[in-house]
């Protein structure tokens, strides 16, 4: 019953990291100036000429007119950030992605590593069990007293 109850409550813990990893992915954190807008969603954005830098960072010209276009965007206020996002993926090709999108086999990228190490850990938790047990030295019962009883008398009589 004890092996049940400390299951229960590993269970409970897991739930709860996992509910708040899952508000905390999808909390809507959105900037809510037009400013804010073009600078968040340029920093999504990696520069198309440059390696590793966002369009937010970059001084490129290629960067610099995706930042108007972006600009453009936030200002006529049609489109949500996703949607612009999308629209400047399909105009300069999907390279121009930051962070991949946690859809289809992009989401697979940031789910496997975690699934991989949850998955390594229950098998720790499952193997040190399991060693502990193996390795029990259990109450002696009267087996095993009558044979250290009779090893004891046999080295007496040597």
């Amino acid at each position: 019953m004890k092996q049940l109850k400390g299951w229960i409550g590993w269970t409970l813990l897991a739930g709860v990291v996992v509910a708040l990893l899952a508000v905390g992915a999808t909390a809507d954190s959105a900037p809510r100036t037009p400013e804010e807008r073009v600078e968040a969603i340029s920093k999504r954005l990696a520069c198309p000429v440059c390696d590793g830098e966002s369009v937010f960072d970059s001084r490129n010209n290629a960067s610099s007119s995706i930042r108007t276009e972006i600009t453009r965007q936030v200002a006529a206020n049609e489109l949500t950030d996703d949607e612009i996002i999308t629209y400047i993926e399909q105009n300069f090709g999907g390279q121009v992605l930051l962070v991949p999108r946690a859809t289809g086999l992009d989401a697979l990228v940031w789910v496997l590593p975690v699934f991989v190490g949850v998955c390594a850990v229950a098998g720790l938790i499952v193997t040190f069990r399991r060693w502990r047990q193996e390795s029990a030295v259990g109450v002696p019962d009267d087996e095993d007293r009558a044979l250290v009883e009779a090893a004891l008398a046999e080295m007496d009589e040597r």
